[in-house]
């Protein structure tokens, strides 16, 4: 109707709605605005429906900015009837098909933002004759084939991204003729072949992202791109020696050369200074470096030297010196014997009953290697009982998640115990997998307890939600697309109907929340940290109430069971309470510990009273907005889930059907695709591909 209302308006150039909460399909009667219309401006909304087929009408449009809505479908042919168009951004929608051929009629180009959508096929080659073109982000996609040679011979481009596609083949030569260029990514793909040398002309480059590829060879020369500030080569299997002359680049301030096959020493100037701006991880033969970087230290060969006749003096010397050693090393092994029975009676002691068979152990001086020596740059996240570091562990180089229990605090050892207790015995998709234990001392004879888990590279559901948290808030900045929301809502639906009802005791989770969903590359949800979980048919109330505080409060804060803070005991009816939260603050994007909840109002009572006033504002109006419907659905198996009186929860086992028959109703379309979808917008490297921060802006 708003759209509608306005295509009388015969002299309207601008119209700018983005921002705002408008839902439902955009109408075809979008096409009918004024033919002398030059700027579209409707992103950021909650639209849905596809664009209108004759949005070719709109001869003078020159800006369309459709991004970040709900929209589906092809683009249509009449799309390329806008010749005038200038700058089209269509970013993070649901759009599909492949990426049409028209684009070389429409000369005016500048800025293609087409990233984050469903886009599939192969890259058409008739995009290089967009020859103004500044921008083209047709990265988050589902493209295949080569890179097109066309493309990389624009002369105005300034940013390229490619990333998080199906791309193969080399990267081509000719990326040497963007003189211009100051932003490259084409990370996430599966690439192969040497970085081209012709990549040291690109003079003006400053940020370059090709991580999660398949290239190999030495870097390629770039000692010219003085102006880089940021450089990704992380995953691939590149080798050879990493060059001095990145230690001169005065701008760089985050080089990431983890996991791939370099050697020799590290530079130790210039960025390389500073551990937390450079990572080498995954490098075994490096050597060298700062302190901070904990390599080994790089040894030099000694030149041979001509043999001489030793004196008599120095035989004697010898002599004594053979003595001395020998008697030292008796001491030694004497002070070893003793240490080592004193050792191994502690060991038994750390080692507890509760471990049994179950885990293969593992030495604190495999996980001390394996993470670089606990290094601060190997540091993933922090928990309320330790420290969360990557690893690499074994022949295989597998990348583990090690989970290092400060037993400072009280409650640790406890957790420990009751993680190992737990995974006994238990095993399901959605569940983090613990792969081994370690219980012994470390280096000082400190007592000494980790976790190894299987690391999942998506991180945790916490930092896609609410990126504006974290220290790299690029990382996640383009949210969840509701597909993928609902496929992890059902994710950890599945994890906690199998703890409840399927285990072979149930199990109380107890601490349900975003930062303990993981995700893994292909966005699937693995519930973690289970420190505070509980086998109810072994449960002990009186440990349950001391072991964490005085109060007997489980869990945390705003997403814990309101009788946990009474005292009552963990339960099954606890966790739904928790995922109720967890789900309404998903689709609603508040926290429950948002500041405008206090007292007895928190998040379930704020949904309702919006779905109460939406259903007043809505009745009589006769709405068929699907939007409205599959949210209002969602919202309110939250609700249920999330009741004060454990005895009016909805039952897990019965959440999760109804949020898969949601998903099937609304978005069957988006789901049923068996081929693994790369994440709309994943940034999941450091760099964020500063997109929202530098690049966004331009």
């Amino acid at each position: 109707e708003f759209i509608g209302a306005l295509t009388n308006c015969t002299q309207l150039e601008f119209l700018d709605a983005g921002h705002n909460r408008l839902r439902g399909e955009l109408p075809a009667s979008t096409a009918n605005l004024s033919t002398k219309l030059t700027s579209l401006t409707l992103g950021e909304n909650l639209i849905s429906g596809t664009i209108p087929h004759d949005i070719g009408n709109l001869i003078s449009l020159q800006a369309l900015s459709l991004e970040t809505n709900m929209l589906t479908g092809e683009l249509p042919v009449s799309f390329g009837k806008l010749l005038e168009l200038r700058v089209v951004d269509l970013n993070s929608n649901t759009i599909s098909g492949e990426l049409p051929s028209y684009f070389d009629n429409m000369t005016q180009l500048q800025k293609i933002h087409l990233n984050s959508n469903s886009f599939q096929g192969r890259i058409p080659q008739s995009l290089g004759r967009c020859r103004n073109l500044l921008d083209l982000w047709i990265d988050a996609n589902r493209l295949n084939g080569t890179i097109p040679q066309e493309i990389v011979q624009i002369p105005s481009l300034a940013y390229l991204d490619l990333s998080n596609n199906l791309l193969t083949g080399p990267f081509p030569e000719e990326v040497g003729k963007l003189e211009l260029l100051v932003g490259l990514g084409a990370s996430n793909n599966r690439l192969s072949g040497q970085i081209p040398q012709t990549l040291g002309d690109c003079l003006s480059v400053e940020f370059l992202y090709l991580q999660g590829n398949s290239f190999d060879g030495a870097i390629p020369d770039i000692s010219r791109l003085v102006s880089l500030r940021n450089v990704d080569f992380s995953n691939n299997n590149l080798s050879g020696r990493i060059p001095q002359y990145l230690a001169n680049f005065p701008m760089l301030r985050n080089l990431n050369l983890s996991m791939n096959k370099f050697e020799g020493s590290v530079p130790i100037e210039g960025v390389f200074r500073n551990a937390t701006s450079v990572s080498v991880f995954g490098n075994k033969n490096l050597c060298g470096g700062i302190r901070q970087m904990q390599l080994k230290p790089c040894t030099v060969k000694a030149s041979p030297r001509p043999r001489k006749h030793l004196s008599l003096i120095k035989k004697v010397a010898i002599g004594i010196g053979a003595g001395m050693a020998s008697l030292f090393l008796f001491i030694i092994a004497a002070s070893l014997c003793w240490f080592k029975k004193r050792k191994s009676k502690k060991k038994n002691n750390a080692n507890g009953s509760t471990l049994g068979p179950f885990f293969e152990k593992i030495s604190y001086e495999e996980l001390y290697n394996a993470t670089n020596g606990f290094s601060p740059s190997n540091l993933i996240g922090s928990g309320n009982f330790g420290d969360v570091f990557k690893g690499l562990l074994g022949r295989d180089d597998k990348l583990v998640a090690v989970k290092v229990l400060n037993l400072l605090k009280h409650g640790a050892t406890k957790s420990f115990m009751a993680e190992c207790e737990t995974f006994k015995g238990i095993r399901h998709r959605n569940l983090v997998k613990l792969l081994t234990v370690c219980s012994s001392l470390d280096s000082e004879g400190n007592e000494f307890r980790a976790l190894v888990y299987e690391l999942m590279p998506k991180g945790s559901l916490d930092m896609w939600l609410h990126p504006e948290d974290m220290e790299r808030a690029n990382e996640h900045s383009r949210g969840l697309t509701i597909p993928e929301k609902l496929n992890i809502a059902i994710d950890v639906a599945s994890a906690l109907e199998y703890l409840h009802v399927h285990c072979h005791e149930p199990v109380a989770h107890c601490d349900v929340k975003p930062s303990n969903v993981l995700l893994d590359e292909d966005l699937t949800a693995h519930v973690s940290d289970f420190g505070l979980a509980r086998l109810l048919y072994k449960f002990d109330r009186e440990s349950f109430l001391n072991q964490f505080s005085s109060a007997g409060v489980r869990g945390t804060i705003g997403y814990a069971a309101p009788e946990y803070g009474t005292g009552g005991q963990p339960s099954i009816q606890g966790d739904v309470y928790s995922f109720g939260v967890l789900l309404l603050e998903m689709f609603t994007g508040k926290k429950p510990t948002d500041n405008s909840f206090s007292g007895d109002y928190n998040l379930h009572k704020y949904t309702k009273q919006i779905l109460s006033r939406d259903e007043e504002e809505e009745e009589g109006a006769g709405s068929n907005n699907t939007v409205d419907k599959w949210l209002r659905l969602v919202l309110q198996v939250g609700i249920r889930c999330s009741e004060d009186d454990p005895r009016d929860r909805m039952r897990v086992a019965d959440a999760r059907p109804e949020l898969i028959s949601i998903r099937s109703k609304f978005f069957s379309s988006k789901t049923t695709n068996t081929e693994p979808s790369p994440p709309d917008a994943v940034r999941s490297s450091p760099q964020g591909w500063m997109l929202n921060a530098d690049m966004h802006t331009i």
